[in-house]
């Protein structure tokens, strides 16, 4: 489907500042409206998250100019209440799932951050920490349901745009599916790559790996600010 402008409707949700960088000649649009079509046929006949309004929340809270640090996860949360377009956070009062908590616990270790209650991470997105997923949605209580419904081609356009810029950011993946992004990344970025947060894979050296004071380092060597890691 596609909105007055010609463009899909998906793309009402991208912020402008993404979304012409994104254009890619038509081919983009393209893969909007394929996926746009797919999405809206599942949302009748399951819940799908996060909820559509959400879907590019993290465009949204992290502007393209202001970029500093990308942290790439795999999937949004797929049980109810839990996604909310930011990948590995969920909203306020939303029990803190697993790998969150595990992120946390590193996050303390790593640079004594109290651990927080809450699961929300605006705070990081807000001071250029792009969470992104590679898929920006799933079907409830199935797990990498849409990850071949055509969201890599999309997600793999914004990593192929944040990695042709020129000045540089750090790059943070966890997990397999994540490190497989690393050969599309320009090596004038950083990459701090380690195992998953999940608990079925922390102990293969998630733990102790220190993403959170690594990031910082190459912050202040690439010469831009650090984040302020704590959420409390």
């Amino acid at each position: 489907m596609k909105i007055d402008d010609g463009r899909p409707a998906l793309a009402s949700l991208i912020p402008p500042s993404w979304l012409e960088r994104l254009s890619d000649g038509g081919v983009f649009d393209e893969k909007l409206v394929k996926l746009d079509t797919f999405l809206r046929a599942e949302r009748v006949e399951h819940n799908v998250y996060p909820p559509q309004q959400l879907t590019f929340a993290a465009l949204r809270h992290t502007a393209f100019s202001e970029l500093n640090v990308v942290i790439l996860g795999q999937d949004p949360y797929h049980g109810k209440g839990q996604a909310n377009g930011l990948a590995f956070s969920v909203g306020s009062g939303v029990k803190i799932p697993p790998s969150l908590r595990n992120i946390y616990k590193e996050l303390h270790a790593d640079i004594g951050c109290p651990i927080p209650d809450s699961g929300e991470l605006e705070s990081w997105a807000e001071q250029g920490v792009l969470l992104l997923n590679t898929s920006l949605s799933v079907r409830e209580k199935a797990a990498g349901s849409h990850a071949k419904k055509g969201w890599t081609q999309i997600t793999d356009r914004m990593i192929e745009v944040i990695s042709q810029r020129e000045e540089p950011c750090v790059f943070i993946l966890w997990g397999s599916h994540a490190r497989k992004k690393a050969e599309m990344i320009s090596s004038h970025h950083v990459v701090i790559q380690s195992a998953h947060p999940s608990p079925l894979s922390a102990h293969r050296g998630f733990w102790g790996s220190k993403p959170f004071s690594k990031t910082n380092e190459a912050l202040r060597r690439i010469g831009r600010g650090e984040i302020d890691w704590a959420l409390d």
